[in-house]
């Protein structure tokens, strides 16, 4: 066959304000340097949007973006990236869902769909190939994601689209509100769905096509049945499969390092009620999947009466945020609260998280029952969690102060509040504890969208022995040594840190799951990506350029941060974490500030930014074809 430069990509641009659609064609020479989700969303970003722009005005872009790779039939790779300016944080939004809406855009002829403006109405966007309109979506106003889902396909009288939505939460502007596909996955993170609500965009409709057939039918093949069968092999994807993510949150609680009672403590007795194994054995009806994924490690709960299988079930970071976080171990209203924000569109992440830091208010005294519209917002209290879930997604009362988050909510209750808060650049932590994985704490304070478990590996793969399958991956991305202690933050494991960030950034540019593909543990390693690449889409590349490009989203990201007037002053870990725990295995145990300040001034000289503010130098914008940036 003859070999590819790369594809050109296709680009649909709507002014909501203006009621236009146009489209553009990216040409391959530019989109090999930004391949799809993650640097393609915010590479016309930069190129569309001002800086200093109010994330929920006109004035605000966003971007869904898919990669060259996305529609080929192998598990892992079909995930939708949205881009935008966070109202949660202020800075870069980026969030990635699985499901099948990515597939089926991809198939559709189109690589990312950039919104600008705001409509006068409520409408969605109902993309057939080329054909592409804005329809009326005044009567799905209020509705929750699984009447819309009907709704429009009633409409339209075809049930065979995918659709990607906002629920009454993005409508009213939460700020941590998200975008739905399937009424059960989310792109959650960042406040994509309070950007849509700010535009009166209720959703994206695709029909569905057939799916991208591979460069290398033979190679392609060959690849898969290898991924497929390590898969089935694997004791860690088989463990996925029958308990989904939440099979891990016993073995934290047991070690110490399930969040709790708002980070107070890293263990919460009877936590495996809660558990994925919990789940299994009581209210998991069947296990769902991702377009070509045979793993199926999406949980689907249902209780007759009260939790409806149509929103899914939750995932290990629901448990936590909604769960042990709030200290909450009846798992009905854990997945009933996981139900209400899959229902109204909202990121259980940090709904969960911003509860629980109100639960702690209460318990300190700072706010009582006339603060909380009388709800006793006691820990443990299943009951008030899951009305505060909804009262948060309506914006009601006290509900509409949490609305904003719980970094302004404290601005707003103040009394010292301040000090509960467990956030980086405004966003609240996943349920991932940089007590016991320092590294991965080291990203929270960089990355910059705030804390988030899903941009870099995790400290316990360097735990592995040095002639490990695992360590030999790591060193294909100049990860070779282990650091003198887990818990550590020497040089080798910042540069563990750095590198891995790069490697997770790819794999959101790339649109792959993180499960399936990655650095470590995953079964899709570097060289399984370049093999990927290659007999996919015929792209002859390297593990050195897939590096590059994961380096060049990560700077494109700290940049546009730049614009918006970040510093390394916005690199920060809450108080919290340099606080030693309370109870169980991890009593005593906290974060080493001064190791903590060293990490992060290595980490800046690892990355090339400026030590004086953190941004990107000019060499390395330069280095990373960036030059553009600079004009």
């Amino acid at each position: 066959m003859e070999q590819k430069w790369f594809p050109d990509a296709k680009v649909l641009e709507v002014d909501l304000s203006k009621g236009t659609i146009e489209s553009q064609v990216l040409p391959g020479e530019i989109y090999r340097l930004y391949p799809g989700g993650s640097a393609l969303g915010t590479y016309l970003l930069l190129r569309t949007m001002k800086s200093k722009a109010d994330p929920l005005s006109e004035d605000n872009v966003i971007t869904f973006s898919v990669s060259p790779l996305v529609g080929l039939p192998i598990s892992g790779a079909n995930r939708l990236s949205i881009n935008t300016k966070s109202p949660l944080t202020g800075g870069i939004g980026d969030s990635q869902s699985g499901g099948f809406f990515a597939a089926h855009l991809k198939s559709n002829g189109w690589d990312s769909i950039v919104v600008k403006g705001c409509s006068p109405k409520p409408v969605y966007l109902y993309i057939d190939g080329d054909h592409v309109e804005l329809k009326d979506a005044t009567s799905l106003r209020g509705k929750v994601t699984a009447e819309v889902e009907r709704a429009i396909k009633d409409e339209l009288r075809d049930n065979h689209v995918e659709i990607a939505q906002i629920g009454p939460a993005g409508e009213k502007k939460v700020r941590f509100a998200c975008v739905i596909n399937m009424a059960n996955r989310a792109n959650g993170r960042n406040g994509t769905g309070a950007v849509m609500g700010s535009k009166n965009l209720k959703a994206i409709v695709v029909k569905r096509k057939a799916p991208q057939r591979p460069f290398d039918g033979d190679g392609f093949k060959s690849l898969v049945k290898r991924v497929t069968d390590a898969l089935q092999d694997s004791e860690a994807h088989r463990s996925l499969h029958k308990y989904g993510t939440a099979g891990i949150l016993a073995s934290f609680n047991n070690a110490g390092y399930l969040p709790s009672k708002n980070w107070t403590s890293g263990y919460l007795h009877d936590g495996f009620n809660i558990s994925g194994q919990a789940m299994t054995k009581t209210i998991l009806k069947r296990e769902d999947t991702c377009f070509g994924c045979v793993v199926k490690c999406k949980r689907v709960v249902e209780v007759p009466g009260k939790i409806d299988s149509i929103y899914g079930g939750p995932e290990y970071e629901s448990c936590a945020a909604l769960g042990s976080y709030c200290g909450v171990i009846d798992l009905e209203a854990v997945a009933y609260a996981n139900q209400l924000c899959n229902m109204y569109g909202m990121d259980t992440i940090s709904c969960g998280a911003t509860i629980a830091f109100a639960m702690e208010c209460f318990e300190s005294g700072i706010i009582d029952t006339v603060d909380t519209d009388g709800i006793e917002l006691n820990f443990g209290n299943g009951s008030a969690l899951v009305k505060m879930v909804e009262k948060i997604a309506k914006k009601e009362g006290f509900g509409g102060i949490l609305a904003e988050g719980s970094a302004k909510a404290a601005k707003i209750i103040g009394r010292g509040s301040e000090r509960l808060l467990v956030t980086v650049k405004g966003q609240e932590f996943p349920a991932h504890m940089p007590q016991w994985k320092a590294a991965l704490g080291l990203i929270y304070a960089i990355n910059s969208y705030g804390a988030d478990h899903q941009s870099s590996e995790h400290d316990h793969i360097l735990a592995a022995g040095p002639t490990s399958e695992e360590r030999n991956r790591l060193a294909k991305i100049g990860v070779w040594k282990g650091s003198k202690e887990f818990r550590s933050l020497d040089e080798e494991k910042v540069r563990f840190a750095f590198n891995t960030h790069c490697f997770y950034y790819l794999m959101n540019t790339l649109c792959l799951c993180q499960f399936i593909a990655g650095p470590g543990w995953q079964i899709i390693g570097p060289s399984e990506v370049v093999e990927l690449c290659q007999s996919g889409i015929g792209w002859d590349t390297s593990v050195y350029e897939l590096m590059l490009i994961g380096e060049r989203q990560v700077n494109m990201m700290r940049f546009f941060n730049s614009r918006e007037g970040f510093t390394k002053d916005n690199d920060t870990l809450p108080e919290k974490v340099f606080i030693p725990l309370s109870g169980g295995p991890s009593d005593g145990v906290c974060l080493d500030r001064e190791e903590f300040k060293s990490a992060l001034e290595m980490f800046y000289k690892v990355a090339q930014w400026d030590p004086s503010n953190g941004n990107p130098t000019e060499g390395a914008l330069r280095r990373l074809s960036l030059g553009w940036l600079l004009s």
